[in-house]
Protein backbone atom coordinates (compact mmCIF):
# COMPACT_ATOMS: atom_id res chain seq x y z
CA UNK A 1 0.00 0.00 0.00
CA UNK A 2 1.43 3.24 -0.98
CA UNK A 3 2.01 5.95 2.12
CA UNK A 4 -0.43 9.04 2.22
CA UNK A 5 1.74 12.00 1.94
CA UNK A 6 2.41 13.98 4.98
CA UNK A 7 0.36 17.11 5.71
CA UNK A 8 3.98 18.76 5.67
CA UNK A 9 4.32 17.99 2.18
CA UNK A 10 0.79 19.16 1.60
CA UNK A 11 -0.05 21.98 -0.43
CA UNK A 12 -3.66 23.85 -0.71
CA UNK A 13 -4.80 26.16 -3.18
CA UNK A 14 -8.05 28.36 -2.50
CA UNK A 15 -9.32 29.02 -5.81
CA UNK A 16 -9.54 26.80 -8.89
CA UNK A 17 -9.59 29.89 -11.66
CA UNK A 18 -6.43 30.95 -13.59
CA UNK A 19 -4.50 32.34 -11.03
CA UNK A 20 -5.11 29.21 -8.90
CA UNK A 21 -4.67 26.26 -11.28
CA UNK A 22 -1.20 27.96 -12.35
CA UNK A 23 -0.27 27.97 -8.53
CA UNK A 24 -1.03 24.89 -8.37
CA UNK A 25 1.09 23.80 -11.24
CA UNK A 26 3.95 25.32 -10.02
CA UNK A 27 3.87 23.32 -6.72
CA UNK A 28 3.35 20.03 -7.91
CA UNK A 29 6.74 19.26 -8.71
CA UNK A 30 7.73 20.76 -5.19
CA UNK A 31 4.78 18.87 -2.93
CA UNK A 32 3.83 15.48 -2.64
CA UNK A 33 -0.05 16.47 -3.34
CA UNK A 34 -1.58 19.81 -4.32
CA UNK A 35 -5.30 19.97 -3.45
CA UNK A 36 -7.21 22.93 -5.03
CA UNK A 37 -10.26 23.96 -3.67
CA UNK A 38 -12.85 25.41 -5.40
CA UNK A 39 -16.53 26.84 -4.43
CA UNK A 40 -18.01 26.06 -7.54
CA UNK A 41 -18.49 23.10 -9.56
CA UNK A 42 -15.99 23.36 -12.32
CA UNK A 43 -17.02 22.16 -16.07
CA UNK A 44 -14.73 20.07 -17.78
CA UNK A 45 -15.22 21.95 -21.32
CA UNK A 46 -15.32 25.37 -21.94
CA UNK A 47 -18.35 26.87 -20.41
CA UNK A 48 -19.43 29.51 -17.63
CA UNK A 49 -19.31 29.33 -14.49
CA UNK A 50 -21.34 30.68 -11.63
CA UNK A 51 -18.37 32.07 -10.04
CA UNK A 52 -16.77 33.98 -12.87
CA UNK A 53 -19.10 36.46 -14.20
CA UNK A 54 -16.57 38.26 -15.64
CA UNK A 55 -15.66 35.59 -17.81
CA UNK A 56 -18.13 37.17 -20.34
CA UNK A 57 -16.06 40.65 -21.20
CA UNK A 58 -12.80 40.70 -22.95
CA UNK A 59 -9.37 38.71 -21.75
CA UNK A 60 -6.76 39.29 -23.27
CA UNK A 61 -3.22 38.03 -22.25
CA UNK A 62 0.08 39.71 -22.65
CA UNK A 63 3.48 38.39 -23.54
CA UNK A 64 4.67 38.44 -20.38
CA UNK A 65 2.44 36.52 -19.15
CA UNK A 66 2.44 33.96 -22.08
CA UNK A 67 5.96 33.15 -21.44
CA UNK A 68 5.12 32.49 -17.68
CA UNK A 69 2.29 30.45 -18.74
CA UNK A 70 4.69 28.37 -20.79
CA UNK A 71 7.69 27.67 -18.29
CA UNK A 72 5.04 26.17 -16.09
CA UNK A 73 2.94 24.26 -18.68
CA UNK A 74 4.90 23.50 -21.78
CA UNK A 75 3.47 23.29 -25.18
CA UNK A 76 0.10 24.71 -23.82
CA UNK A 77 0.48 28.08 -26.11
CA UNK A 78 -0.02 25.59 -28.68
CA UNK A 79 -2.92 23.82 -27.49
CA UNK A 80 -4.38 27.04 -27.15
CA UNK A 81 -3.97 28.36 -30.58
CA UNK A 82 -5.31 24.85 -32.38
CA UNK A 83 -8.43 25.09 -29.91
CA UNK A 84 -9.01 28.95 -31.86
CA UNK A 85 -6.62 31.32 -29.75
CA UNK A 86 -5.37 34.49 -31.90
CA UNK A 87 -2.14 35.25 -31.62
CA UNK A 88 -2.04 39.51 -32.03
CA UNK A 89 1.46 40.99 -32.54
CA UNK A 90 1.90 44.04 -30.44
CA UNK A 91 1.14 46.93 -32.40
CA UNK A 92 1.34 45.47 -36.27
CA UNK A 93 -2.03 44.05 -35.87
CA UNK A 94 -3.46 46.83 -33.26
CA UNK A 95 -5.55 50.19 -34.71
CA UNK A 96 -5.41 51.95 -31.65
CA UNK A 97 -7.12 55.54 -30.81
CA UNK A 98 -4.85 57.02 -27.61
CA UNK A 99 -5.56 60.01 -25.66
CA UNK A 100 -2.93 61.39 -28.16
CA UNK A 101 -4.33 60.29 -31.95
CA UNK A 102 -4.15 56.98 -33.86
CA UNK A 103 -0.91 54.83 -32.60
CA UNK A 104 0.88 53.89 -35.94
CA UNK A 105 1.21 49.71 -36.29
CA UNK A 106 4.82 49.78 -35.90
CA UNK A 107 6.67 46.00 -36.64
CA UNK A 108 6.12 43.62 -33.68
CA UNK A 109 7.94 44.05 -30.49
CA UNK A 110 5.67 42.22 -28.32
CA UNK A 111 2.17 40.06 -28.57
CA UNK A 112 -1.32 38.78 -26.97
CA UNK A 113 -2.65 35.74 -26.57
CA UNK A 114 -6.47 36.91 -27.74
CA UNK A 115 -9.11 33.79 -26.76
CA UNK A 116 -12.73 33.69 -24.99
CA UNK A 117 -12.22 33.46 -20.74
CA UNK A 118 -13.90 30.12 -20.92
CA UNK A 119 -11.57 28.85 -23.50
CA UNK A 120 -8.04 30.19 -21.67
CA UNK A 121 -9.36 28.63 -18.47
CA UNK A 122 -10.41 25.16 -19.58
CA UNK A 123 -7.51 24.18 -21.21
CA UNK A 124 -5.59 25.25 -18.10
CA UNK A 125 -7.26 23.43 -16.09
CA UNK A 126 -7.25 20.43 -17.94
CA UNK A 127 -3.18 20.92 -17.98
CA UNK A 128 -3.15 21.14 -14.77
CA UNK A 129 -5.54 18.62 -13.00
CA UNK A 130 -4.00 15.92 -15.66
CA UNK A 131 -0.97 15.60 -13.26
CA UNK A 132 -1.71 12.99 -10.96
CA UNK A 133 -0.06 15.03 -8.07
CA UNK A 134 -3.00 17.67 -8.28
CA UNK A 135 -6.32 16.85 -6.62
CA UNK A 136 -9.89 18.87 -7.39
CA UNK A 137 -12.10 19.93 -4.56
CA UNK A 138 -14.76 21.83 -6.12
CA UNK A 139 -18.12 22.60 -5.05
CA UNK A 140 -16.55 23.00 -1.60
CA UNK A 141 -16.07 26.80 0.41
CA UNK A 142 -13.26 27.51 2.69
CA UNK A 143 -14.41 29.01 6.06
CA UNK A 144 -10.87 29.66 7.52
CA UNK A 145 -7.53 29.19 8.10
CA UNK A 146 -6.15 26.80 10.76
CA UNK A 147 -3.01 27.72 12.89
CA UNK A 148 -1.64 31.10 14.41
CA UNK A 149 0.14 34.29 14.00
CA UNK A 150 3.44 32.35 13.58
CA UNK A 151 1.99 29.85 10.71
CA UNK A 152 -0.84 28.79 8.84
CA UNK A 153 -1.24 24.81 9.35
CA UNK A 154 -4.41 23.87 7.12
CA UNK A 155 -7.93 25.31 6.09
CA UNK A 156 -11.23 24.93 7.28
CA UNK A 157 -13.82 23.72 4.75
CA UNK A 158 -17.85 23.29 4.23
CA UNK A 159 -18.67 20.99 1.30
CA UNK A 160 -21.60 20.89 -0.73
CA UNK A 161 -23.42 18.92 2.11
CA UNK A 162 -22.58 21.45 4.70
CA UNK A 163 -20.05 19.86 6.75
CA UNK A 164 -17.33 21.10 7.94
CA UNK A 165 -14.09 19.46 7.81
CA UNK A 166 -10.03 20.47 8.21
CA UNK A 167 -7.19 19.63 5.67
CA UNK A 168 -3.66 19.88 6.92
CA UNK A 169 -0.98 21.36 4.90
CA UNK A 170 2.42 22.59 4.67
CA UNK A 171 1.97 25.42 2.18
CA UNK A 172 -1.88 27.18 1.99
CA UNK A 173 -1.78 29.56 -1.27
CA UNK A 174 -4.99 31.91 -1.37
CA UNK A 175 -5.85 32.88 -5.11
CA UNK A 176 -9.71 33.06 -4.73
CA UNK A 177 -10.22 36.11 -6.24
CA UNK A 178 -11.96 39.83 -5.18
CA UNK A 179 -13.63 37.96 -2.63
CA UNK A 180 -11.01 36.57 -0.73
CA UNK A 181 -11.68 36.15 3.01
CA UNK A 182 -7.38 36.94 3.77
CA UNK A 183 -8.01 39.87 5.71
CA UNK A 184 -10.46 38.36 8.00
CA UNK A 185 -8.48 35.09 8.58
CA UNK A 186 -5.59 37.40 9.50
CA UNK A 187 -6.95 39.57 11.80
CA UNK A 188 -8.40 36.56 13.27
CA UNK A 189 -5.22 34.93 13.91
CA UNK A 190 -4.05 37.82 15.73
CA UNK A 191 -2.21 39.82 12.75
CA UNK A 192 -2.22 43.24 12.45
CA UNK A 193 -5.48 44.72 9.50
CA UNK A 194 -3.41 44.44 6.63
CA UNK A 195 -2.61 48.71 4.32
CA UNK A 196 -5.09 48.86 1.46
CA UNK A 197 -5.64 50.65 -1.31
CA UNK A 198 -8.41 51.52 -3.41
CA UNK A 199 -8.61 53.79 -6.71
CA UNK A 200 -12.10 53.42 -8.57
CA UNK A 201 -12.57 55.09 -11.39
CA UNK A 202 -16.67 54.54 -11.41
CA UNK A 203 -16.05 51.97 -14.83
CA UNK A 204 -19.05 50.42 -16.12
CA UNK A 205 -18.68 47.12 -18.48
CA UNK A 206 -20.94 46.01 -21.32
CA UNK A 207 -19.94 43.41 -23.39
CA UNK A 208 -21.31 41.73 -26.32
CA UNK A 209 -20.10 38.17 -28.80
CA UNK A 210 -20.51 38.68 -32.57
CA UNK A 211 -19.65 36.94 -35.52
CA UNK A 212 -17.38 38.84 -37.46
CA UNK A 213 -18.58 39.11 -41.78
CA UNK A 214 -17.17 36.56 -43.34
CA UNK A 215 -14.00 37.79 -44.59
CA UNK A 216 -13.30 39.44 -41.76
CA UNK A 217 -13.22 36.09 -39.33
CA UNK A 218 -9.26 35.79 -39.67
CA UNK A 219 -6.97 37.71 -39.26
CA UNK A 220 -8.53 40.76 -38.34
CA UNK A 221 -6.44 43.35 -36.33
CA UNK A 222 -7.56 44.44 -32.44
CA UNK A 223 -9.68 48.03 -32.38
CA UNK A 224 -9.09 49.86 -29.50
CA UNK A 225 -10.37 53.16 -28.98
CA UNK A 226 -9.39 54.61 -25.73
CA UNK A 227 -10.49 57.42 -22.86
CA UNK A 228 -8.69 60.59 -22.10
CA UNK A 229 -8.18 60.09 -18.39
CA UNK A 230 -7.80 63.82 -18.50
CA UNK A 231 -10.18 65.08 -20.47
CA UNK A 232 -13.35 67.06 -19.91
CA UNK A 233 -16.04 64.49 -18.76
CA UNK A 234 -16.70 60.95 -18.32
CA UNK A 235 -14.31 58.65 -20.28
CA UNK A 236 -15.28 56.53 -22.31
CA UNK A 237 -13.72 53.63 -24.19
CA UNK A 238 -14.25 50.17 -26.42
CA UNK A 239 -12.20 47.41 -27.72
CA UNK A 240 -13.00 44.51 -30.43
CA UNK A 241 -11.13 41.67 -29.88
CA UNK A 242 -10.89 38.82 -32.30
CA UNK A 243 -11.06 35.58 -30.53
CA UNK A 244 -11.98 31.71 -31.72
CA UNK A 245 -14.31 30.40 -34.30
CA UNK A 246 -14.81 34.17 -35.75
CA UNK A 247 -16.10 35.58 -33.48
CA UNK A 248 -15.49 39.02 -31.46
CA UNK A 249 -15.95 39.76 -28.22
CA UNK A 250 -16.47 43.89 -27.84
CA UNK A 251 -16.34 45.50 -24.67
CA UNK A 252 -17.78 49.32 -24.29
CA UNK A 253 -17.23 51.00 -20.77
CA UNK A 254 -17.14 54.47 -19.60
CA UNK A 255 -16.46 55.73 -16.46
CA UNK A 256 -19.20 58.05 -13.64
CA UNK A 257 -21.77 60.12 -15.76
CA UNK A 258 -20.48 58.35 -19.37
CA UNK A 259 -21.79 54.24 -18.34
CA UNK A 260 -22.87 52.35 -20.88
CA UNK A 261 -25.93 51.15 -18.50
CA UNK A 262 -27.08 47.92 -17.87
CA UNK A 263 -30.94 49.18 -19.41
CA UNK A 264 -29.56 51.04 -22.65
CA UNK A 265 -26.53 48.76 -23.04
CA UNK A 266 -28.81 46.40 -24.39
CA UNK A 267 -30.21 45.24 -28.07
CA UNK A 268 -29.34 48.43 -30.85
CA UNK A 269 -28.36 50.57 -28.21
CA UNK A 270 -25.11 48.57 -27.78
CA UNK A 271 -24.06 49.55 -31.43
CA UNK A 272 -25.27 52.26 -30.69
CA UNK A 273 -22.75 53.66 -27.60
CA UNK A 274 -19.81 52.70 -29.86
CA UNK A 275 -20.84 54.84 -32.36
CA UNK A 276 -22.01 57.84 -30.92
CA UNK A 277 -20.27 58.43 -27.81
CA UNK A 278 -16.73 57.02 -28.22
CA UNK A 279 -14.05 59.32 -29.55
CA UNK A 280 -14.30 57.58 -32.81
CA UNK A 281 -17.25 55.58 -34.51
CA UNK A 282 -14.78 53.13 -36.09
CA UNK A 283 -16.11 50.33 -33.38
CA UNK A 284 -19.84 50.74 -34.09
CA UNK A 285 -19.46 50.74 -38.16
CA UNK A 286 -17.54 47.34 -37.50
CA UNK A 287 -20.86 46.25 -35.51
CA UNK A 288 -23.23 47.67 -38.02
CA UNK A 289 -21.77 44.51 -40.50
CA UNK A 290 -21.50 42.14 -37.75
CA UNK A 291 -24.08 39.42 -36.24
CA UNK A 292 -24.80 39.48 -32.34
CA UNK A 293 -24.58 36.07 -30.74
CA UNK A 294 -25.45 37.05 -27.11
CA UNK A 295 -27.08 39.26 -24.43
CA UNK A 296 -25.29 42.08 -23.33
CA UNK A 297 -22.97 41.02 -20.26
CA UNK A 298 -22.84 44.46 -18.04
CA UNK A 299 -20.61 44.79 -14.68
CA UNK A 300 -19.22 47.37 -12.17
CA UNK A 301 -16.77 44.97 -10.73
CA UNK A 302 -13.89 47.84 -12.00
CA UNK A 303 -12.43 48.92 -9.06
CA UNK A 304 -8.45 48.52 -8.25
CA UNK A 305 -8.10 47.05 -5.02
CA UNK A 306 -4.65 46.24 -3.58
CA UNK A 307 -3.45 44.81 -0.65
CA UNK A 308 -0.28 45.56 1.10
CA UNK A 309 0.94 42.43 2.35
CA UNK A 310 4.61 42.59 1.45
CA UNK A 311 4.61 45.53 4.07
CA UNK A 312 3.02 44.06 6.96
CA UNK A 313 5.08 44.23 10.44
CA UNK A 314 4.76 40.12 11.04
CA UNK A 315 3.26 36.96 8.65
CA UNK A 316 2.62 33.63 9.11
CA UNK A 317 4.96 30.72 7.58
CA UNK A 318 2.96 28.51 5.35
CA UNK A 319 0.39 31.39 3.67
CA UNK A 320 0.61 33.07 0.49
CA UNK A 321 -1.75 35.63 -1.51
CA UNK A 322 -1.57 35.66 -5.17
CA UNK A 323 -4.32 36.83 -8.08
CA UNK A 324 -7.11 39.11 -7.75
CA UNK A 325 -6.60 38.12 -4.31
CA UNK A 326 -3.68 40.11 -3.77
CA UNK A 327 -4.34 43.10 -6.04
CA UNK A 328 -7.24 43.62 -8.52
CA UNK A 329 -6.93 45.64 -11.50
CA UNK A 330 -9.50 47.45 -13.76
CA UNK A 331 -9.41 45.60 -16.24
CA UNK A 332 -10.04 47.41 -19.28
CA UNK A 333 -5.69 47.61 -19.28
CA UNK A 334 -5.80 43.28 -19.58
CA UNK A 335 -2.90 42.68 -17.15
CA UNK A 336 -4.72 40.68 -14.25
CA UNK A 337 -3.68 37.35 -16.66
CA UNK A 338 -0.31 38.14 -16.77
CA UNK A 339 0.23 38.92 -13.28
CA UNK A 340 -1.38 35.79 -11.85
CA UNK A 341 0.74 33.48 -14.40
CA UNK A 342 4.25 35.61 -13.34
CA UNK A 343 3.53 35.23 -9.84
CA UNK A 344 2.93 31.82 -9.79
CA UNK A 345 6.32 31.24 -11.65
CA UNK A 346 7.64 33.17 -8.59
CA UNK A 347 6.16 31.31 -6.31
CA UNK A 348 7.76 28.20 -7.39
CA UNK A 349 11.19 29.67 -7.82
CA UNK A 350 10.92 30.98 -4.22
CA UNK A 351 10.04 27.87 -3.14
CA UNK A 352 12.60 25.78 -5.17
CA UNK A 353 15.59 28.00 -3.95
CA UNK A 354 14.51 28.57 -0.09
CA UNK A 355 13.22 24.84 0.52
CA UNK A 356 9.71 23.85 0.98
CA UNK A 357 8.89 24.17 4.69
CA UNK A 358 11.73 26.88 5.26
CA UNK A 359 10.84 29.28 7.93
CA UNK A 360 10.29 32.82 6.31
CA UNK A 361 9.54 31.56 2.76
CA UNK A 362 6.33 32.35 2.64
CA UNK A 363 7.10 35.94 3.26
CA UNK A 364 9.48 35.66 0.93
CA UNK A 365 7.35 34.82 -1.49
CA UNK A 366 4.64 37.89 -0.84
CA UNK A 367 7.35 40.30 -1.15
CA UNK A 368 9.15 38.47 -4.51
CA UNK A 369 5.52 39.29 -6.23
CA UNK A 370 4.94 42.63 -5.49
CA UNK A 371 7.17 43.38 -7.94
CA UNK A 372 4.81 42.23 -11.29
CA UNK A 373 1.60 43.02 -9.19
CA UNK A 374 3.35 46.71 -8.23
CA UNK A 375 3.92 47.00 -12.30
CA UNK A 376 0.37 46.35 -13.33
CA UNK A 377 -0.88 48.58 -10.35
CA UNK A 378 1.47 51.55 -11.13
CA UNK A 379 -0.10 51.23 -15.06
CA UNK A 380 -3.78 51.52 -14.07
CA UNK A 381 -3.86 53.10 -11.37
CA UNK A 382 -1.42 55.78 -13.23
CA UNK A 383 -4.44 56.45 -15.64
CA UNK A 384 -7.30 55.87 -13.37
CA UNK A 385 -6.51 57.99 -10.46
CA UNK A 386 -7.29 61.21 -12.63
CA UNK A 387 -10.97 60.20 -12.69
CA UNK A 388 -13.61 62.18 -11.02
CA UNK A 389 -14.27 60.27 -7.18
CA UNK A 390 -11.25 57.47 -7.90
CA UNK A 391 -9.84 58.35 -4.66
CA UNK A 392 -11.04 60.36 -1.74
CA UNK A 393 -7.97 62.96 -1.86
CA UNK A 394 -7.44 63.17 -5.79
CA UNK A 395 -3.99 62.54 -7.64
CA UNK A 396 -0.69 63.06 -5.90
CA UNK A 397 2.05 64.61 -6.43
CA UNK A 398 3.87 62.03 -8.11
CA UNK A 399 0.67 60.94 -9.64
CA UNK A 400 0.82 63.97 -11.39
CA UNK A 401 4.70 64.68 -12.18
CA UNK A 402 4.50 60.30 -13.39
CA UNK A 403 1.39 61.15 -15.55
CA UNK A 404 2.99 64.37 -17.24
CA UNK A 405 6.10 62.10 -18.50
CA UNK A 406 4.08 59.11 -19.52
CA UNK A 407 1.78 62.18 -21.55
CA UNK A 408 4.72 62.97 -23.39
CA UNK A 409 5.87 59.47 -24.04
CA UNK A 410 2.61 58.36 -25.03
CA UNK A 411 2.44 61.02 -27.54
CA UNK A 412 6.12 60.51 -28.22
CA UNK A 413 5.27 56.84 -29.16
CA UNK A 414 2.27 57.98 -31.77
CA UNK A 415 4.63 58.83 -33.88
CA UNK A 416 8.47 56.90 -33.04
CA UNK A 417 8.68 53.17 -33.18
CA UNK A 418 11.53 53.30 -30.81
CA UNK A 419 9.79 55.34 -27.94
CA UNK A 420 6.34 52.82 -28.93
CA UNK A 421 8.71 49.98 -28.51
CA UNK A 422 10.03 51.01 -25.34
CA UNK A 423 5.98 51.70 -24.09
CA UNK A 424 5.20 48.22 -25.02
CA UNK A 425 8.53 46.56 -23.22
CA UNK A 426 6.29 47.85 -20.12
CA UNK A 427 3.29 47.16 -21.00
CA UNK A 428 3.37 43.51 -22.48
CA UNK A 429 4.57 43.14 -18.43
CA UNK A 430 8.27 41.70 -20.38
CA UNK A 431 10.47 44.87 -19.09
CA UNK A 432 10.02 47.07 -15.66
CA UNK A 433 9.39 50.69 -16.04
CA UNK A 434 13.10 52.19 -15.71
CA UNK A 435 13.21 51.32 -19.14
CA UNK A 436 11.19 54.48 -19.41
CA UNK A 437 14.05 56.42 -18.03
CA UNK A 438 16.79 55.63 -19.84
CA UNK A 439 18.53 58.84 -21.62
CA UNK A 440 17.74 57.74 -25.15
CA UNK A 441 14.10 57.56 -24.07
CA UNK A 442 14.10 60.95 -22.12
CA UNK A 443 15.95 62.62 -24.85
CA UNK A 444 13.30 60.81 -27.33
CA UNK A 445 10.18 62.21 -25.25
CA UNK A 446 12.34 65.54 -25.21
CA UNK A 447 11.87 65.66 -28.97
CA UNK A 448 8.36 64.44 -29.55
CA UNK A 449 7.30 62.33 -32.41
CA UNK A 450 9.04 62.03 -35.65
CA UNK A 451 6.17 61.95 -37.71
CA UNK A 452 2.65 63.61 -38.16
CA UNK A 453 0.05 63.01 -36.48
CA UNK A 454 -2.59 59.77 -38.37
CA UNK A 455 -6.07 61.61 -39.24
CA UNK A 456 -7.67 58.05 -39.78
CA UNK A 457 -7.89 54.53 -38.09
CA UNK A 458 -4.73 52.43 -40.10
CA UNK A 459 -7.09 50.04 -41.17
CA UNK A 460 -5.33 48.70 -44.89
CA UNK A 461 -7.63 48.87 -47.76
CA UNK A 462 -7.78 45.40 -47.45
CA UNK A 463 -9.01 45.23 -43.91
CA UNK A 464 -11.55 47.85 -45.37
CA UNK A 465 -12.78 45.73 -47.74
CA UNK A 466 -13.19 42.42 -45.71
CA UNK A 467 -14.74 44.28 -43.09
CA UNK A 468 -17.44 45.98 -45.60
CA UNK A 469 -16.30 49.25 -44.83
CA UNK A 470 -15.47 49.82 -48.68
Amino acid sequence: MTEAPSPVRTAVVLGGSHTGMLAAAALAGLAERVVVVERDELPVAPAPRKGLPQARHAHMLWSGGVRALEELLPGVTAELRAAGARRAPVTTDMVVLSAHGWFRRWPESHHVLLAGRDLFDATVRARVLADERVELLDGTEVSDLIGGSEAVTGVRLRGRDGRERTLDAGLVVDASGRGSGAPRWLTDLGLPTPEQREVDSGLAYASRLYLAPEQARDGFPVVNVQSDARGDGPGRAGFLLPIENGRWIVTLNGTRGGEPTSANASGDDFARFAREELRHPLIGQLLARAEPLSDVAFTRTTVNRRYFYERMPAWPDNFTVLGDALAAYNPVYGHGLAVGAQSAVILRDVVRRHGWGTPGVARRVQKAVARPVGAAWDLATGQDVFYPGATENGPTLRDRLLARYVDRLMSTATGNGRVARRVTDVTSLERRAEVLLGPGVLLAAAVGPLKPALTAPPLTAEELKRAGLR
